[in-house]
Formats: structure tokens, C-alpha cells, sequence
């Protein structure tokens, strides 16, 4: 017994000083987030991405009843987000920007496993997060800033409150994989919406760092949710889905943009997009601040309310 406990104790060490290089590679295996969770897509389906540093990813193949799961749990969030006091969506917003400084490291890495280069990728991150505190500050604003009391020739108070649409559809810039997909979404969050994101189809790896810091952060689930997959297969669906209110279609491919459009006038959701003739402005995407505000004042629905006055 004392020659076999030997050796199962020598065996032991030798593994446990054998060189990094030695050790099986732990492979990220991104997923969609849907509701606060982390499911596969129901279908089963992955691509296989090549990425530009070398190796490669499997990235969840998002189907169209996952879009449908996403917008039902983004429908049953919606009331909740929009009853939110103000103030704490700002704070929670700021507390995602806490945890991406936290994270900067991975977001670098997967900015860089997409082709871009260290520097590049550092100034990303940062503008990224400082995006968000921007938008932080904005939630217990919105409604001094647009809102207002409105002169009417008649014995009555006209007040304007500003007022969240409710579940929108975020389209993020494909060449802007990180800075524009918190530009576009952030916006939304800060209006008091909630939303379906459809990552980047070639650079998907900083939106599924993203959903894991959101997982961990105090938004509550179905408040983000985060699809990957092929534009081609999910915007038609997505467009023309009656239970989104809004369609953000900032990164929106050219060839699909069209359709995109038809389909969210057959049932009247709100669109907002980039200047016709503008392209998708890559990694230099910055957003002009006027830029940035019409991007959150886009899906806001302005409420009248008239209240008689007393004698």
C-alpha cells in the first residue's frame, strides 16, 4: 500500500507542475442571452467564425423562435424598466459601465481577435465605456429636457412628458462591434426601453462580453437581450415581428435595409436609422453628441396631458 500511495502521490505533483502549454485549451463557447440566461439556440446550430489573430469560434446560429423568445421576454421586462425611477436606471447604467471597466481586458482581446490592432482596441474600449456614463447621466433629464409646460388659449395646464416606446429592436453597427452597439443601445436603456439586440455578424465576440457583464450587472432580466446569428435570416422576421415597437437599423446592411423598413411600416413600429447615403462608419464610428440624443430621443413617445384649472 505505501508503494502505491507513492506513486499516485508522485503522479500527482508531476501534473500539477506540468507547464502551461501542457494543459487542454478551455475553448469559449458564446451563446445567446435571452431573458437573463444563456441558451443555445434551439435549433442547434453554430458558425464557425475564423478569426483574424488565428483560431477560430462557435457562435450560436440564432433561429427565428429565438427572436420569438427574445421579444417575449423583452415584452414581459418592458413595464417593469419603464416604472423604474429614473435616477436608477442611471445608476444601474453607470454600474454596467463599472463592470466593463472591469472587463476591459477581454473586450480588448476580442476586438483584437477580430483584426484590430492593441492600440486601436484599447482607445475602443475606453470610448466604449465612457459612452456609457455618458448615457448614465441622461435618464433623470430626459424629462426637464423634452418634456415642458405648453401655452393652449383655454382655462387648462398643457403639460408634454416624454415616454419610453417600449420593446425595440437594436441592429448594431457590423463595423463598429463595440463602441456602436453601446452608442444604439445605450440610448434605448436610458429612455427607459428595452431591448433585442442583433450582434455583429463578422465581429459577434464584444456583444457576447457584453451579455455576460449585463448577466452580472443589476439589469434585470429580458431587459437586454443579445442574438447572434445571420442577419440575412433574422431581419425579415425581426422587422415585421408586431410585438416590437421600434426598429433601430443603424447597422443595417444596405441590401437588407429596404425590406427592413417595409416591414416595420406594415405595423407601424417606429424606425430610426443613419442618413440615407451614409455609410456604416466603421471603427471610427464616434457619434456626434446631437447625433447621440436623437439616437435615444428616437424612441421616445411624447404624452399630452391637459388638466383643467380650478376656480
Amino acid at each position: 500500500m505505501g508503494k502505491k500511495s507513492s506513486k499516485r502521490e508522485s503522479a500527482l505533483i508531476t501534473a500539477v507542475a506540468a507547464p502551461d502549454d501542457a494543459r487542454l485549451e478551455i475553448r469559449r463557447t458564446p451563446k445567446l442571452y435571452i431573458g437573463g440566461a444563456f441558451p443555445r439556440s434551439e435549433s442547434g446550430r453554430t458558425d464557425v467564425l475564423q478569426l483574424a489573430r488565428g483560431g477560430s469560434a462557435n457562435v450560436a446560429r440564432a433561429s427565428r423562435k429565438d427572436l420569438r423568445e427574445a421579444v417575449k421576454a423583452a415584452r414581459g421586462a418592458a413595464p417593469g424598466w419603464a416604472a423604474r425611477n429614473a435616477s436608477l436606471r442611471g445608476q444601474i447604467l453607470y454600474r454596467v459601465a463599472e463592470l466593463m471597466e472591469g472587463r476591459a481586458a477581454q473586450f480588448r482581446d476580442d476586438l483584437m481577435a477580430h483584426g484590430y490592432g492593441k492600440s486601436e482596441a484599447t482607445e475602443e474600449v475606453a470610448a466604449s465605456i465612457d459612452r456609457l456614463v455618458w448615457f448614465a447621466g441622461w435618464p433623470d433629464k430626459i424629462p426637464a429636457v423634452l418634456g415642458g409646460t405648453n401655452p393652449v388659449a383655454s382655462s387648462h395646464f398643457v403639460f408634454t412628458i416624454p415616454e419610453p416606446t417600449g420593446v425595440v429592436a437594436i441592429v448594431a453597427p457590423e463595423r463598429s462591434p463595440l463602441l456602436g452597439l453601446v452608442t444604439r443601445l445605450a440610448g434605448v436603456l436610458a429612455g427607459g426601453n428595452v431591448a433585442i439586440l442583433l450582434a455583429s455578424e463578422a465581429s459577434p465576440l464584444p456583444a457576447v462580453t457584453l451579455a455576460e457583464t449585463l448577466a452580472v450587472s443589476d439589469v434585470p432580466a429580458g431587459v437586454v437581450n443579445i442574438l447572434t446569428g445571420r442577419r440575412s435570416e433574422l431581419m425579415p422576421h425581426l422587422a415585421r415581428h408586431a410585438d416590437i415597437d421600434g426598429v433601430d437599423l443603424w447597422g443595417c446592411p444596405d441590401d437588407l435595409l429596404a425590406d427592413a423598413e417595409r416591414g416595420a411600416a406594415e405595423h407601424v413600429a417606429r424606425v430610426a436609422r443613419r442618413p440615407h447615403g451614409e455609410k456604416d462608419r466603421g471603427s471610427a464610428f464616434q457619434g456626434e453628441r446631437g447625433e447621440r440624443i436623437d439616437g435615444m430621443t428616437a424612441f421616445l413617445e411624447m404624452k399630452t396631458v391637459w388638466h383643467p384649472i380650478g376656480s
